[in-house]
This record gives structure tokens, C-alpha cells and sequence, in this order.
């Protein structure tokens, strides 16, 4: 039950934090964050499961409970994680206490109602990467979104309302793609499943069990709810052309939401696409595999284009997570071990990673108050410690050894090139990797601009060292950072094991 008290523990520390008084609300946050970091801790150091969590295996914490009955299907409360949800709610409660910590200095209006929302939106981050039942799922996936809608609308920058409504249209039209296609597939399956549990509903498509519904055939159902489940979560990830409410949201909400917008949230959608396109629909899959690689590689490409085009340090880091996202489909469209793999594993450097470079962005928001390249020069000399560990996170970006993006990706292009499922995928890959040059120019041509040279900033106040709050998360994240690019088998290991059913389990795909 560590996972129900998990959550739990979550819950109610949101609403104690959310009735705490303004000036204790930020400590005890902090200090209530820690429990579900311990926890998450504590099931990895006892984590022991070899099976993907909608394929069988043995799952590790798994409660399955009957709940209600709903329109003549059994809602199951129906909890579990494999060593692909475990990553993830690691991450989950360890960057939410950084992103806490770290909001001390730039929030100082209504703190205990902006910090209980943090919490509240943690409790729904773990219960997507945990829940296993679909009507549990939903209402999870569902729930993260008020909090980030509010988050951004009540203590973003100038254009807040406009982009928290653009956030919550975009990613909401998009549940509904997403529900309607995975409810076409329920419904098409028939008798066949009696309840909305998930690893019950993938193992009947995946043994063939999908009829007709109503008059259209059992593989157009196929291939249109895969359409719209994809529809649905490529909003979330987000991919081009899907892209355009990031760099508003990001460039809006406060510089702690936008490490979990980019470090945890855009994981969501990449999380989905794996769990129900990928593991339902394996071969609808790999008929698709042209498209998905080809948005995959235009959003690594034109997502860096772009970012090379900015001026706002927050858009440049916005964009930079569109192309960085695309190696994350690329892998998952591979269907091999590595790519499945080392999509999951990037999945969690990217949130270190963009974790690390939104919130020293924050950090010297915070000491300047402008973000844009062009006013900027210097800040080596007034905040050397801050700058030392932006370059150290921009360096793990593009991909520099020994440090956590660096594995990822080679991880993803092991498995994209070694990948049979079309004849192009070396292909698209190879353009793919082009990417990783545009990204170190724009990475490079922005710090050299604003880091380096004489400090011509006109302020009328002091720029100095950013406080130990401001600079502690980002040697925690540094440090994580180069943890996994030295050891990766931290992680990689258990991802192996719960990709490696998956796939057989699939068959022969390629």
C-alpha cells in the first residue's frame, strides 16, 4: 500500500500547506515535499519486478481493489509500477521538492495557496505514473491540469490569463481526442473485457479479440483510435505542430511551474504514447512508423531552428524541449530495446536536464529581472557559481559525456539504427542526430552573449551571487545529472526489464 500512502501523504499535505499561514507555508512545504521523496526512495531501494505493467509480469506495490460498477463496467482501484513508472515518480517527488525550494525567492504573493497547488498537482503526477485502471488513470490526468492552469494564470508574467487558457484549450481538446479514441476500442472489444483495467484491455487488442463497431471494421477502429489516441497525447509532449501553447506557458508561468511544466508534465504525454499506443497497439504501430518518425525528426529539427531564433532565454530552453521530445518518439517508434529504453531514459534526463536550465534561468531572473539575451553580458563575473552550473546543464543538453542527455541519446540511436521496422529509420535518424549541432549553436551563441564579456547590465541595484535556497536545487539536479550519465544502469537496468516484455509480447514487429 506504499503507493496509496504516497499519494495520500501528498494530498494532505497540499491542503495543510493550503491552510498554513503565507510567511510558514514555503518551509513547511518543503518539509512535508520530503516525505514522498523518502518514499519513492524507499521503493526503489526494494523495487523487485521484471514484468511491463500492461503486459503481466509481476508488478512491484500493485493494489487491485473493486471499486463501482460503470455503465456495466467494474472500476477497479488499480495501482502498480514497473521499472518504467518507477523512474518517473522518482523524478515526480524529488523535482517538485527543488521546484519548492527554489519558488522562495520569486513567489511572495499568496504562498500558501501557490505551494499547496504544488503539492496537489504532485499527488496527481503519481497517480498517472501509477494508476492501472483506465477510469482512475483519467481522473489522475485530468486533475494535473487545474493546478498548472492556476499556477500559470495567478502568478505567471503579464500575458498569464492568455496563456494558461491557451495551456488548458490546447491539452484539453486533446483528452477528449484521447478518450474518445481509447473508448472506441473498449467498446469494440465487446465482451471481451468486463472492466476499464488496463493491463486486462491491452493483452485482449493484443490478442486480436477487437470487433466491428457499428458497421466499421475491426482494423479501420484500429487505426482511427490510434490516430486519435496519438492526437491526443502528442498535444501533451508536445510535437510539432502541436507546439505552440509551450513557449507561451512557459514564458508566462514562474520560472519553478515551468521546471515542472518541462521536467515532469511533457512527460506525461511521452509516458501515455508508450503505455497505450505503443503496448496496445504494436503493429498499428509500426504501420504508422513513417509519419510518427517523420514528426519526430521535424520537431527535433524545426523545434532547434526555432530556438535558434530567440531572444527570451525561457523561449530559447522552451524550444529546446520540443526537439528534444522528438528523440523521445523517435526511440519509442524503433521498437527495439534501446530505443524503447533509451526514450524512457531520456525521458528522465530531459526533466533533470530542463529542470536544471529553467530554474537557473529563474536564478538569474531573479538578481537581473530581464531574461533577454540582448541586455545581458557578464554574468560570469556577478554570479559565477549560477553561471558554472548553466553551462555544466547547457553542456548536458548537447549531449557531452558522462552526464545523463548524453546516454539517453545514445540509447535512442542505437536502438533507431538498429531498428527493422521500416527501411528508412537509419534514415530518419541520421537526419535526427543533425539536430544535436543546431542545438549546440544556440546553446553556445546564448551563453556566450550572456554569460561572458564585460557585465554592461544598467540596474539600480546590486547583481550578486544568488542565494544557498536558490543555488542548492541546482547543485542537487547538477549533481543527479552527471550520476546517471556516469551510471545509467541506475535507471536502465530496471527500464530494460519492463521494455523487454513488452516487446516480446508484441512478437516479431519487424
Amino acid at each position: 500500500m506504499i503507493i496509496e500512502a504516497l499519494i495520500a501523504i501528498t494530498f494532505v499535505a497540499s491542503m495543510a500547506v493550503l491552510l498554513a499561514p503565507d510567511e510558514w507555508a514555503g518551509r513547511l512545504a518543503a518539509a512535508l515535499s520530503l516525505l514522498p521523496v523518502a518514499g519513492s526512495l524507499y521503493m526503489w531501494s526494494r523495487f523487485d519486478a521484471t514484468g511491463n505493467a500492461l503486459t503481466g509480469g509481476d508488478l512491484a506495490f500493485e493494489t487491485m481493489i473493486p471499486w463501482l460498477e460503470l455503465g456495466g463496467y467494474t472500476i477497479n482501484w488499480h495501482v502498480g509500477v514497473d521499472g518504467i513508472g518507477l523512474p518517473l515518480v522518482v523524478l515526480t517527488t524529488v523535482l517538485t521538492t527543488l521546484a519548492i525550494v527554489s519558488a522562495w525567492t520569486p513567489i511572495d504573493d499568496r504562498q500558501s495557496q501557490f505551494y499547496g497547488l504544488m503539492l496537489f498537482m504532485e499527488a496527481n503526477l503519481l497517480g498517472v505514473f501509477t494508476a492501472l485502471d483506465f477510469f482512475v488513470w483519467f481522473v489522475f490526468w485530468e486533475a494535473v491540469l487545474l493546478p498548472m492552469y492556476f499556477l500559470i494564470g495567478v502568478w505567471g508574467g503579464p500575458r498569464r490569463k492568455y496563456a494558461a487558457i491557451k495551456f488548458f484549450v490546447y491539452t484539453n481538446v486533446a483528452s477528449l481526442a484521447m478518450f474518445i479514441g481509447f473508448v472506441a476500442l473498449v467498446f469494440g472489444l465487446g465482451d471481451s473485457v468486463s472492466s476499464l483495467d488496463m493491463p486486462a484491455i491491452a493483452q485482449a487488442l493484443r490478442a486480436g479479440e477487437l470487433g466491428s463497431l457499428y458497421g466499421i471494421p475491426a482494423a479501420t477502429l484500429r487505426s482511427v483510435a490510434f490516430v486519435a489516441m496519438f492526437l491526443g497525447f502528442a498535444v501533451k509532449v508536445p510535437v510539432v505542430p502541436f507546439h505552440t501553447w509551450l513557449p507561451d506557458a512557459h514564458v508566462e508561468a514562474p520560472s519553478p511551474v515551468s521546471v515542472m511544466l518541462a521536467g515532469v508534465l511533457l512527460k506525461m504525454g511521452t509516458y501515455a504514447l508508450l503505455r497505450f499506443n505503443f503496448t496496445m497497439l504494436p503493429e498499428t504501430a509500426t504501420a504508422f512508423v513513417v509519419p510518427i518518425a517523420l514528426i519526430a525528426v521535424v520537431s527535433v529539427i524545426y523545434g532547434a531552428m526555432l530556438a535558434l531564433a530567440q531572444q527570451d532565454l525561457k523561449r530559447i530552453v522552451a524550444y529546446s524541449s520540443v526537439s528534444s521530445m522528438g528523440y523521445v518518439i523517435l526511440g519509442l517508434v524503433a521498437y527495439t530495446t534501446y530505443g524503447v529504453g533509451g526514450a524512457t531514459f531520456q525521458m528522465i534526463a530531459h526533466g533533470l536536464i530542463s529542470g536544471l536550465m529553467f530554474m537557473s534561468v529563474g536564478v538569474i531572473y531573479n538578481a537581473t529581472h530581464t531574461r533577454m539575451v540582448g541586455d545581458m553580458s557578464g554574468m560570469a563575473d556577478r554570479m559565477p557559481v549560477t553561471v558554472g552550473i548553466l553551462v555544466a546543464g547547457a553542456f548536458g543538453y548537447m549531449g557531452l559525456p558522462l552526464m545523463a542527455g548524453f546516454a539517453g541519446e545514445f540509447f535512442i540511436f542505437k536502438g533507431a539504427f538498429a531498428s527493422t521496422v521500416h527501411a528508412a529509420m537509419p534514415l530518419f535518424t541520421a537526419v535526427a542526430m543533425f539536430g544535436i549541432v543546431v542545438v549546440a549553436g544556440y546553446l553556445l551563441f546564448a551563453m556566450q552573449r550572456t554569460l561572458f564579456g564585460s557585465f554592461r547590465l544598467e540596474t539600480d541595484y546590486e547583481v550578486g551571487p544568488a542565494a544557498l535556497h536558490e543555488t542548492a536545487p541546482l547543485a542537487v539536479l547538477l549533481a543527479t545529472i552527471i550520476l546517471l550519465g556516469v551510471a545509467p544502469d541506475l535507471f536502465f537496468g530496471m527500464i530494460q526489464d519492463a521494455v523487454d516484455p513488452l516487446l516480446d509480447f508484441g512478437g516479431d514487429l519487424s
